[in-house]
């Protein structure tokens, strides 16, 4: 889970910096509106660094350790003047995320893209997929892992993998390095906004595989 932190919390540096692609840019954005604490640590980064972020690398990523120091400093001070767009009066989505998708998530045309797994595509390109997904209670996913970046936000409900559980609000980061089943907790359905930069590959064993294909 540390390393899926690190990987947030460069990503979160690129968003202020503007050099995300729109659907990475939507999901970031609507994270932020989830979590305020981060929106918080967005505005310092704003106002310490500005544009000089824009050339900022990889192994120049925040530490947890400062950013744990720095969500704690900015919580205790006043206000800033930037803050989170609030949701709309009723509403499941964020504020950008539902203007991303056009619709609430009441609204949404899901389709079925397995037993206990719907789907809907937002956006899809040669270099990128968004989309909603829904999953029933206690769904896994089939076994998989990925040919390049995939980037998901819980907006409603849980799941969990062998890196820990995410919630509302939280954002798993995955790559070429990690190979995970994710399983829907218990409690309820779970609804995610997925920004896919690559095809997953489907791994595991054939039988395993063969189950959660079928939602057993």
């Amino acid at each position: 889970m540390h390393l899926n932190i690190e990987r947030v919390d460069f990503l979160i540096s690129q968003y202020v910096a503007g050099s995300l692609p729109k659907a990475a840019h939507v999901l970031l954005g609507s994270h932020l509106q989830m979590q305020k604490p981060n929106a918080q640590l967005v505005d310092a980064l704003q106002r310490l660094a500005g544009d000089g972020l824009e050339d900022m690398t990889c192994d120049e990523t925040l530490s947890r350790e400062f950013r744990d120091r720095a969500i704690s400093d900015i919580v205790r001070s006043d206000p800033p003047a930037w803050s989170v767009l609030p949701p709309e009066q009723g509403s499941q989505l964020p504020a950008l995320l539902r203007g991303y998708t056009g619709k609430d998530l009441t609204s949404i045309p899901w389709r079925r893209k397995l037993p206990g797994l719907r789907e809907h595509i937002i956006e899809r390109s040669p270099d990128v997929e968004a989309s909603l997904l829904w999953a029933r209670p206690g769904r896994a996913l089939p076994n998989h892992g990925h040919n390049g970046l995939e980037l998901t936000l819980v907006i409603e409900g849980e799941f969990h993998d062998h890196r820990g559980n995410f919630t509302q609000g939280d954002i798993s980061v995955a790559d070429e390095t990690l190979d995970h089943r994710p399983i829907v907790g218990d409690s309820g359905p779970c609804v995610c906004f997925s920004v896919l930069f690559a095809p997953i590959a489907l791994s595991g064993s054939p039988i395993q595989l063969m189950g959660d294909m079928i939602g057993l």
